[in-house]
């Protein structure tokens, strides 16, 4: 059993969990994923590695109440366990050498992409992070972004939260303002990857992202997260989760990552119908 050390609610449907996980914590490194279990009977599902702490033996995730699993997972507080808790898995970010890099976040994908640009702070490197919310309701993460950027743009689609726009604006207004960077990051909605990378594209600039939200077995054994890069079949939980942006076919991803839209549904009318006996 793992301890639920810490939970935090980011926003009204984003909860951070810092759980005790000392053997995983002693290998974690950005990029990588856990999978998580939150009962005995629930269904395995992966979250990226938000960040870790080698000395308190801790793991932090953030995730989004989506669907049934995640709604039991904000069922535990602290103090409880969490039935299993395995990792790392996945291939870890390759971010060393490099020298100035932009970071772009979208949505809950800034969970994952934080712990990347921290440890190129950590390393060194010039980081210009690109964060975008639908609205301030839903940020998350602000100040640890701060703490680790030279420079930071915050995005909204509405408006209220920084610049209104998308993170491709901004992001173009800083290559276009001259900026040379050794590579892009792009980690968020499948979408938002998309036309990052058509962007990165036009102006010859390698960028990396994240194929985290099209997992779901996270072993390679289930096939579920098949893609293809470069007109090669890869898998992104064990190739992965990090590829080159500009080798994905994201309309294959975006079209395998609707396939359980309606299963998902499903499992999220049944644990709240169950979370509503339970009340009763």
């Amino acid at each position: 059993m793992f301890r639920i050390a810490e939970k935090t609610p980011l926003n009204p449907t984003v909860t951070k969990m810092v759980i005790e996980a000392p053997l995983v914590a002693k290998k974690a490194q950005p990029g990588q994923f856990i999978i998580v279990r939150p009962f005995e009977d629930s269904e395995r599902i992966p979250l990226t590695i938000a960040d870790f702490d080698r000395q308190a033996g801790t793991i932090t995730i953030i995730f989004q109440i989506v669907g049934g699993t995640t709604m039991e997972l904000n069922q535990l507080e602290a103090g409880q366990s969490v039935h299993d808790f395995v990792g790392p898995l996945g291939r870890a970010s390759e971010l060393e050498g490099l020298k100035k890099v932009a970071v772009v976040g979208g949505g809950v994908g800034c969970a994952i992409a934080y712990p990347t640009a921290k440890r190129l702070h950590e390393l060194g490197a010039e980081v210009h992070s690109i964060v975008g919310f639908r609205s301030k309701d839903l940020v998350i993460l602000e100040q640890e972004f701060e703490a680790v950027s030279d420079h930071m743009v915050k995005m909204s689609d509405d408006g209220t939260w920084g610049e209104k726009g998308l993170v491709t604006n901004a992001l173009e207004a800083l290559i276009q303002a001259g900026n040379q960077y050794d590579e892009v990051i792009a980690i968020g909605p499948l979408i938002m990857m998309k036309f990052v990378c058509k962007l990165t594209e036009k102006y010859g600039i390698k960028t990396t992202v994240s194929m985290n939200p099209i997992m779901i077995d996270g072993t390679g054994m289930c096939g579920g997260c098949r893609l293809t890069v470069g007109g090669v079949t890869k898998f992104a939980c064990v190739d992965g989760p990090d590829f080159d942006g500009h080798q994905v076919d994201f309309d294959e991803a975006m079209h395998r990552g609707s396939t359980y839209r309606e299963f998902e549904t499903h499992a999220r009318e049944a644990s709240c119908n169950l979370l509503n006996k339970e009340v009763q």
